[in-house]
């Protein structure tokens, strides 16, 4: 999948851009994507991670696909492939309440295995190596 740092510019650049590019003001953007100014410019200056429901509701606001902006954020893989946070957003059974807490669900769960990972770097001991200690 492809990851933000992999990418010329991070999502938050990406968003200014298309916003500057449509010449309309941060404001203006909050106001069409239904996200507060403060939360739009702290994702734009990079200080916060858009969910895949903001993501989608700042595409339609900039008339932009939202795979395409997906794509910019890491969601979709290369060749269109859904992530589950994509699917998630993408389901039209699901409320905006329901996505938000399977977003934040999935994410706990992601990180929490991310910290229980064993170390790469650290050699396996075996039992005999462990008594010469």
């Amino acid at each position: 999948m492809a990851a933000p740092k992999d990418l010329p510019e991070d999502i938050g650049g990406f968003i200014r851009d298309l916003r500057q590019t449509a010449k309309i003001s941060l404001r203006q953007l909050a106001d069409k994507a239904g996200v507060s100014n403060p939360y739009l410019s702290q994702i734009e200056r990079g200080l916060r991670k858009p969910s895949a429901e903001v993501l989608q509701q700042i595409a339609s606001a900039l008339r932009v696909s939202t795979p395409a902006m997906y794509l910019r954020a890491g969601l979709l893989d290369s060749e269109g492939q859904q992530g589950v946070l994509a699917a998630i957003a993408a389901d039209p059974e699901l409320t905006i309440a329901q996505k938000q807490t399977l977003t934040q669900i999935y994410e706990t769960f992601r990180n929490e295995n991310a910290r229980n990972r064993p170390e790469e770097a650290a050699p396996e001991t075996t039992p005999a190596q462990e008594e010469q200690k």
